[in-house]
């Protein structure tokens, strides 16, 4: 099986949430239709809260502290903002085997890579998505998570991983759903392990590759126009 054509894409700044959306649909209808490569997009976002397929309006704790926004991906409730690098993951899965739960796998495997990039062990956990980080004592905080998906058999939506974001900003929710208080929220500056964005760019790209091939730089999109 030939491996498709990938792009990688940077945006500076902070992007709205919809319009990154509306921009992530229309690019997964174009890859669909043969009309567009594959593409990893890296940005971050304002300070908000994402509402995935399984989330439960009381995990939602304080509906009023950031923007809200109900999105068709898998998972509960998350956190994004700055100081959090998001990659929206658009892959053609009929080139790459049309298996989900593989995808899920590589994506957790990549950003383990990552995380070890950095000299951080980062796990997976059965029955919770995502990587994770042993505080010791039983304690487990999550630095990555995952929430994908498909349509037509084109991913869409991705991960996040905490570089340096204000943590205190996931108290807003019940992250993920998961409210025992021994599993929490951390980052690699709340491990005592500072990084630029652009270093932790790389060491993602560095690991992308290793997992799922060869990308080309391109530019980042400009919203409003076409995907393609």
């Amino acid at each position: 099986m030939n491996k498709p054509r990938t792009e990688w894409a940077v945006s500076p700044g902070h992007v709205p949430y919809t319009e990154a959306v509306a921009f992530m649909e229309a690019r997964a209808a174009a890859i669909a239709a043969g009309e567009a490569d594959e593409l990893v997009w890296l940005l971050e976002h304002p300070p908000l809260y994402t509402a995935g397929t399984s989330s439960k309006p009381e995990d939602l704790l304080y509906p009023d502290r950031f923007p809200v926004y109900e999105t068709g991906r898998g998972g509960e409730y998350t956190y994004h903002g700055p100081g959090q690098r998001v990659a929206y993951v658009m892959l053609d899965l009929t080139q790459r085997g049309r298996d989900v739960r593989q995808l899920v796998c590589n994506l957790e495997n990549w950003l383990i890579r990552t995380a070890a990039g950095f000299g951080v062990t980062a796990e997976r956990r059965k029955g919770r998505v995502g990587v994770w980080v042993d505080r010791s004592g039983g304690r487990e905080d999550k630095i990555a998570a995952i929430g994908i998906r498909l349509r037509r058999w084109v991913s869409f939506h991705g991960i996040a991983f905490n570089v340096a974001p204000d943590l205190s900003h996931f108290g807003g929710i019940t992250p993920c759903g998961i409210s025992n208080p021994l599993y929490g929220v951390t980052s690699l500056k709340d491990l005592s392990k500072p990084v630029t964005m652009e270093d932790f760019d790389a060491e993602l790209h560095l690991g992308f590759e290793e997992i799922f091939g060869p990308v080309s730089r391109a530019d980042p999109p400009v919203l409003g126009e076409n995907p393609a």
